[in-house]
């Protein structure tokens, strides 16, 4: 990290986990410059110091590139962004922003290096990693939750006072970009299909997962096939695997009502099932990770079980909005693609279904022919929304389905007032349509940014069009369905 004293670094991203990264580089010796398409997030990044470049006219002169030692990449930029892979023909490094923070914390620059709970999968990232941030506080340990989850670890890193341990989301491209993570212990949750067109393919997001397994204790969820078939190469000292049945020597899982570990202890119960939330079989799941990742770092089971209790439920994860003339309206915006969205609708015997977004690649059929006896109606939109809607009418060809327009549905960056139109006529269709004892669902199943600018806006326009409806816009659209 030394050798970045007075050299020049790129910040390619200048966001979030972009901006997160100046004041540490600085802190280095560097000479920060970042670039960005929107003139707005350069003009931040000069307000902390920063020099700034919009990437045209960065692209436009190859020899912005000659005195540049290092990039430091937003992670959702791919290889074959037109930066990366100007920076990479030159031979530049290219690090993302965990990459960075994982340096800076080996080499001490904010405190003694922390103990690093990384947690990842395609579904119950979130729930997960706030678990292990519930247990770790009911430790008495001073501890963040980071990364994916919202706070960059670099802004966890500079906290005083100085973080013992951090509870790490990392997603699939985080991972891709930080090849020397080594955590203290990582689980891999579970692997479904997700950012195939970022990765090139299910291979290529699956090496990019495997990359929590690479420290002292690797954990896999074992009830998932292609978490477990990751057992087998992980290069961790020790693997742990966790299911919802009954549970083998060095395996966490269910007996009876108890969730029980028999990795870390001959055979200890935990918690019952009954006090885990969420309910059902996803909330236990990721409470087995939780516990399974905070126990390898020595948390007593009564820790673990009072920080599990604790824990209180995060928004557009599978919330119960409102009840009106006995419709539960329930946001799961959350649920970005078709494997989060799964949990859910098996939640819910008969459902109206809100749907749609950006699929990434991923293919709904198996999901819908699943859960198509469940299916009251199916209402879709966003760029993707057709294809969910051809998925129906495969599967559960009497189900009816109503497809929203937001005007041009092509167009990925649409981000617009019109998002929240078009999810009050949603809502109004899906009272109409819904009987007392349904359920509506918003478990879109694809991702927001065709439409909204993320999943919480997107939770949160659906809420406020439930707040507008009376009894009656349930009661009469009943009646007349």
């Amino acid at each position: 990290m030394t050798r970045l004293r007075g050299r020049t670094v790129l910040v390619a991203g200048g966001r979030v986990s972009g901006l997160a990264t100046v004041p540490p580089l600085q802190d280095l010796g560097a000479h920060v410059l970042v670039t960005d398409s929107d003139s707005g997030a350069v003009a931040k990044a000069e307000t902390l110091g920063a020099r700034g470049i919009l990437q045209d006219d960065l692209l436009a002169n190859p020899a912005s590139f000659d005195d540049i030692a290092l990039v430091v990449t937003s992670p959702g930029l791919r290889v074959d962004s037109p930066v990366l892979a100007a920076a990479a023909g030159r031979g530049i490094p290219i690090w993302g922003d965990i990459e960075l923070s994982w340096r800076i914390d080996r080499a001490g620059l904010y405190g003694p290096p922390t103990q690093w709970l990384v947690v990842t999968g395609t579904n119950g990232k979130t729930t997960t990693t706030s678990m292990v941030a519930s247990i770790l506080e009911s430790a008495g340990i001073e501890s963040a939750a980071c990364g994916n989850i919202g706070l960059p670890v670099l802004d966890a890193l500079r906290r005083d006072p100085h973080p013992a341990a951090l509870a790490v989301e990392l997603s699939s491209f985080q991972l891709f970009w930080a090849p020397s993570v080594r955590p203290e212990a990582g689980v891999v949750l579970n692997i479904a299909e997700d950012h195939l067109d970022w990765h090139g393919g299910m291979d290529g997001y699956v090496r990019a997962k495997a990359g929590a397994l690479t420290g002292r204790v690797a954990v896999v969820g074992l009830d998932d096939a292609r978490a477990a078939s990751l057992a087998s190469d992980s290069p961790a000292e020790r693997v742990v695997g966790f299911r919802l049945g009954e549970p083998s020597v060095g395996e966490l899982g269910v007996v009876g009502s108890d969730l029980v570990d028999r990795a870390f202890a001959e055979h200890t119960s935990l918690i019952s099932v009954d006090d885990v939330h969420p309910a059902g079989p996803a909330g236990v799941m990721d409470a087995l990770a939780a516990a399974a990742v905070t126990r390898a770092i020595g948390i007593a089971p009564d820790t673990v079980a009072d920080g599990l209790r604790s824990y209180q439920v995060g928004p557009h994860r599978n919330a119960v909005v409102r009840t009106v003339a006995g419709v539960t309206f329930v946001d799961d915006s959350k649920a970005t693609n078709p494997h989060a969205a799964r949990s859910s609708l098996l939640a819910y015997d008969r459902i109206v279904w809100i749907a749609g977004g950006l699929l990434k690649g991923a293919a709904v059929d198996e999901l819908v022919a699943e859960v198509a006896p469940r299916l009251a109606a199916a209402l879709v939109m966003g760029r993707d929304g057709t294809q969910i809607a051809e998925a129906v009418a495969r599967h559960a060809p009497d189900v009816p389905v109503v497809t929203f327009s937001t005007g041009d549905d092509a167009d990925v960056t649409r981000v617009a007032e019109d998002a929240d139109v078009v999810m009050q006529a949603v809502v109004r269709e899906a009272a109409r349509r819904a009987e007392p004892g349904d359920t509506v669902l918003l478990a879109p199943a694809a991702a927001s940014l065709d439409m909204f600018v993320d999943y919480g806006h997107r939770g949160r326009s659906f809420a406020d069009a439930v707040s507008a409806l009376t009894d009656s816009d349930v009661v009469d659209g009943g009646e007349q369905s």
